[in-house]
């Protein structure tokens, strides 16, 4: 005899039956209207996207006095509703029948079998609307042709091998090889995993770095998608009425990486992307997630989405030195020369290349591409002069940077783990008053606005208070090795 659960708690049987409970009524037509009136409320009340994700499937199977009984076609949605909509689907009965106290919720497999005749086998959802398989492109082969709900291509060329380490990525390489490198049942140790930088930084090339080497012995489910292509295929999901194939889908990979989150758009997807991510991340399961700002400054997203993201390890993608810039050079000239035997790129140029693009990672391959089209197409060899010609566009001007207040105090609030609102607050905790001291110092060392200006920026506050954080941090600069590296990263960032 199954337990019941009063008041607001849908119960589900733990075995489905073969047959209903002989306490249980056939539905009478009067029984069929009104469920279809609870239905309308529902959809009314959770809208239609949760509508037909979570209910769309869901049957009556009959009522007596204070009970309703109510099926599934799976175990994960019986857990799922009990979980988070055992309220909303009570009081939508309640409001049709308000002697109703009990809803039971069963899981139907098994449930009324109807034997059809070979020749004629019973339709079903499933021939309806295949139901989609989720898969990850590593094992397959590179191609734009991909389906709805298969990952997004992978790059060969982008592996941990042909990744170019430095100081400004070296924890954010470390993390990703410690993902890759996990085993099925191994303890999740950073989850999720998310690293965050500017454009042409690196972080597509570790993601999907770590999905060709997750995927390399085939043991793991690992999936590479980008925030575009979870979108489209949850969207098709429900065109076709199959998201819930489309959840569970997701819910097997023991490996979600995610592409350009900052792009993750619409409100039921977010809340679906919300409802995976706790999913995953509850089941021991990792995911690891790439955008170009950190969690806190995805303003778009949900708080509890961020929340979660920010619960993980979060690691960020600094701007590329100049000594990194050169070995990222380096490798691409051999790179290329793995097919071009005889191209070639002198030191001085390459010196002189990661001397003067400073941009990003793409500008520099754009470089050496340029380099190779004009030594193959015309024959001649790579020289300082032909590459100072074909590069020009590259350069970036040389003329400092006007530097904004609004700059400063971002990304001092990106470096310490802060927000913006937290610099500008009253709060006097230590790891809020330490970072707008030195947002304060660069303020007056960077800009030409006023001590009282600078106040006003920051709060309100008045100019002895911005005069006091200088001189402090001024004196903590010249004794504190690490501060003063701090304080240099920052400048180096807020003028590149």
């Amino acid at each position: 005899m199954t337990e019941t659960l009063m008041a607001g708690t849908l119960h589900g049987a733990h075995n489905a039956t073969l047959s209903l409970s002989k306490s249980f009524q056939m539905m009478t037509t009067s029984e069929q209207d009104r469920w279809s009136r609870v239905k309308n409320r529902l959809r009314s009340n959770v809208g239609e996207d949760v509508y037909t994700s979570w209910f769309a499937r869901m049957d009556l199977e009959g009522v007596q006095d204070e009970s309703v009984r109510l099926s599934v076609p799976t175990r994960f949605l019986k857990s799922w509703i009990q979980a988070h909509y055992a309220e909303r689907v009570l009081s939508c009965w309640q409001a049709e029948m308000p002697e109703v106290h009990r809803i039971d919720l069963t899981v139907r497999t098994a449930v009324r079998p109807v034997v059809q005749p070979k020749e004629a086998p019973a339709p079903t959802e499933a021939r309806r609307a295949p139901a989609p398989e989720l898969r990850s492109t590593a094992t397959a082969p590179v191609s734009a042709n991909h389906d709805a709900l298969g990952g997004s291509p992978l790059d060969p060329r982008l592996t941990f091998a042909s990744f170019v380490v430095g100081r400004s990525n070296t924890l954010a390489h470390a993390a990703a090889r410690q993902v890759a490198e996990g085993r099925r049942g191994d303890p999740v140790m950073f989850n999720p995993l998310y690293i965050h930088a500017g454009v042409g930084l690196g972080k597509t090339h570790l993601l999907q770095a770590v999905t060709w080497a997750g995927n390399s012995g085939n043991e793991r489910k690992v999936l590479y998608l980008t925030a575009e292509k979870f979108m489209y295929g949850f969207v098709a999901a429900l065109k076709t009425q199959t998201a819930l194939a489309f959840k569970e889908a997701l819910r097997g990979i023991d490996v979600l990486v995610i592409d350009d989150l900052q792009f993750l758009q619409g409100k039921s997807t977010q809340a679906e992307f919300c409802h995976t991510l706790n999913a995953l991340i509850d089941a021991g399961r990792q995911v690891v997630i790439a955008a170009d700002r950190p969690p806190s400054d995805l303003e778009s997203l949900d708080d509890r989405v961020r929340s979660r993201l920010a619960g993980g390890l979060v690691v960020e993608m600094g701007s590329l030195g100049e000594e990194l810039r050169h070995g990222i050079l380096k490798s691409r000239v051999a790179a290329a020369r793995a097919h071009h035997a005889t191209f070639d790129v002198p030191e001085e140029v390459l010196l002189y290349l990661a001397r003067t693009i400073t941009h990003n990672g793409r500008d520099l391959e754009g470089a050496i591409n340029r380099l190779l089209a004009h030594s193959k197409l015309n024959n001649q060899p790579v020289t300082l002069e032909m590459a100072e010609r074909e590069v020009r566009d590259l350069v970036r001007p040389q003329e400092p940077k006007r530097i904004k207040i609004e700059d400063i105090q971002r990304v001092v609030a990106r470096q310490y783990n802060v927000s913006r609102s937290d610099l500008l607050s009253s709060r006097r905790t230590a790891n809020v008053v330490r970072p707008r001291q030195v947002a304060m110092y660069l303020a007056k060392t960077l800009t030409l606005r006023s001590l009282p200006e600078i106040g006003r920026r920051f709060g309100g506050r008045d100019h002895t208070t911005v005069l006091h954080a200088v001189r402090k941090i001024e004196a903590l600069v010249s004794k504190d090795t690490a501060l003063s590296e701090e304080v240099e990263s920052l400048k180096r960032q807020l003028q590149e």
